[in-house]
């Protein structure tokens, strides 16, 4: 693909994001939560962890504590086995108690609604934020970026070759989105990732996007044809990340 203007470029992501649209309509977070701050624990328990498995924790999790004071309050090794197969559990421990325990000091035990109170939380840094903010309440503060996100981003050549930081990768996309794109962009494109535009083996011959595509950083043998994916509505009992 030769070297695109800011206009083209701008031009070309929101075709990607009609598409995506009509493809992922209603795309959502995978993850299940009855209210902000089970999404923000889940988020947290996410973290290396596929979005099945922090289901079937969070599925005993949720009845068994109830709202920020009763985490606040939990015996810390008790709460390890609870989401010891999350993975990183002792950390991820420290982070969800010690994050009801400042909701309840400085927020009233209320889930902020803005990107700098959000993260003065533990174990919540911007992409949790993003999560909760875009997800719970609604607010674009900025765009989700998690592997999916990023790693498609790359291939789409959205964002400077073979960037690493996620950071800027979200500001390249804040860039060329307008702001009321942000949300549904984000959880599409993770669909995508999912489901057509794997890691390994992207289903680059039968993908909605490839006459977009400069399919950056793919190689022959990573790209095999596959049978187009099914247009399903998403939901919240959808496939994990792979």
């Amino acid at each position: 693909m030769p070297r695109e203007t800011k206009e083209a470029l701008r031009a070309r992501i929101l075709e990607i994001a009609r598409r995506l649209d009509q493809h992922y309509p209603g795309a959502t977070t995978a993850l299940r939560w009855s209210d902000p701050w089970e999404l923000l624990v889940a988020t947290i328990l996410s973290a290396q962890c596929t979005d099945e498995k922090v289901n079937e924790v969070t599925g005993r999790l949720f009845r068994k504590y109830r709202g920020p004071a009763a985490y606040a309050k939990a015996n810390l090794a008790a709460f390890e086995k609870d989401i010891h197969s999350t993975g990183f559990f002792r950390s991820k421990t420290k982070s969800v108690t010690g994050a009801a325990r400042v909701l309840i000091e400085r927020f009233g035990g209320e889930v902020p609604r803005t990107m700098d109170e959000l993260t003065q939380l533990p174990g919540v840094a911007r992409k949790t934020a993003n999560v909760v903010l875009g997800t719970a309440f609604g607010i674009a503060e900025g765009i989700v970026v998690d592997t999916h996100v990023h790693r498609v981003s790359d291939r789409l050549a959205l964002c400077r070759s073979g960037e690493k930081n996620p950071e800027k990768v979200e500001r390249a996309l804040m860039d060329l989105l307008p702001r009321d794109r942000w949300i549904p962009f984000a959880h599409a494109l993770v669909w995508h990732g999912r489901r057509v535009c794997m890691a390994r083996n992207p289903q680059c011959e039968t993908c909605f996007l490839s006459d977009l595509c400069p399919r950056r950083g793919v190689t022959a043998s990573k790209a095999k044809a596959k049978r187009p994916a099914a247009r399903t509505r998403p939901s919240s009992r959808a496939e994990p990340d792979p």
